[in-house]
């Protein structure tokens, strides 16, 4: 194991068993065992440590029971709350039938409800993004998240992505909504089998962000926005050409990895390569401010988690391309 890898491993295990099996190509018993410590060590314990008897975190779905309209104007969205807080335990890895998982999945069906609505957390919220890392983080615990697909595959704009201002009228996709729609479409997909309808709508969300190379206007060509070219972890709800092409490299995987790649990722393919430092490691360039309970670096700082996601995606292209 080369010195970049070793320093990876060295953050926690939620890395560790993730470069062993992508990066390595190890066994599952040589894996599967330090995935099972996430549990009872690292960060996977001290989130775990951080939860409510009640089952959710910070006493809220989307938003702490404690949460003011002074933070989300002021741009420091608090991200303690159960939603996001899932979201990192699955990308970290938590094992689903963990007994800490299994009560996770048990209690927020029971006592978790969604700010906007009062339904169940696992009924899903009204936002597209929202429910994309819910479909995501269902499909991974094991829950039947069957409705929020269908609805989800209702709302598909003209343009063949999702966008959360769709119910204020907004006509137009969104790269953020439709990352995280697409997540979760495949992690359906990939669990329970393909549909014709399913397939048409993921199709039609990676083709809105192919004939954009990932990253740039359809009318001009111009960078939609600078922060789509600055990688950071968490991601929260934000879209980066990192996270698209984590997507792209799923979706290829799931069917086989047999046929090249398709082209239109090139551009940024090559901005993650350029990006990666004479150590051989990727920085944090972009955080959000807010509340949180794990920190994973600063700005400016080298990332174990992109380092990880960078190699994995790179290696990927690489190894598909030929």
């Amino acid at each position: 194991m080369d010195n970049v890898l070793e320093w990876i491993c060295s953050a926690d295990v939620a890395l560790e068993w993730q470069v062993k099996r992508d990066l390595l190509g190890l066994s599952e018993s040589e894996w599967r065992p330090v995935r099972a410590r996430i549990e009872t060590h690292g960060w996977g314990k001290e989130l775990l440590s951080k939860q409510d008897t009640d089952g959710q975190w910070a006493g809220g779905s989307f938003a702490p029971s404690d949460a003011t309209a002074a933070e989300f104007k002021e741009n420091r969205q608090p991200w303690t709350a159960t939603a996001f807080v899932l979201d990192e335990l699955r990308e970290m890895g938590l094992e689903p039938g963990c007994d800490a998982a299994k009560r996770t999945v048990e209690l927020v069906g029971d006592n978790c409800k969604w700010d906007e609505g009062g339904q169940r957390f696992w009924d899903g919220e009204t936002e597209e993004c929202i429910n994309g890392r819910t479909v995501s983080s269902g499909v991974y615990f094991g829950v039947d998240v069957h409705s929020i697909v269908q609805r989800l595959l209702g709302e598909v704009q003209s343009d063949g992505g999702w966008n959360c201002d769709r119910h204020r009228g907004s006509v137009r996709s969104s790269f953020d909504s439709t990352i995280n729609v697409l997540e979760g479409l495949l992690a359906y997909e990939i669990a329970h089998g393909a549909t014709p309808e399913l397939t048409a709508a993921r199709k039609s969300g990676e083709e809105y962000l192919l004939q954009r190379s990932l990253f740039k206007r359809l009318s001009t060509g111009a960078v939609v926005d600078a922060t789509y070219l600055q990688l950071t972890y968490p991601r929260r709800y934000a879209y980066d050409v990192l996270r698209g092409l984590e997507y792209f490299r799923a979706a290829h995987l799931s069917a086989g990895g047999k046929a090249k790649p398709d082209a239109r990722l090139a551009e940024a393919i090559g901005i993650v390569r350029q990006k990666k430092k004479a150590d051989g490691k990727w920085q944090q360039e972009r955080e959000f401010k807010g509340r949180h309970w794990l920190k994973y670096g600063d700005v400016g700082e080298s990332s174990q988690w992109l380092t990880l996601k960078a190699l994995r995606v790179l290696g990927w292209w690489d190894d598909a391309s030929q």
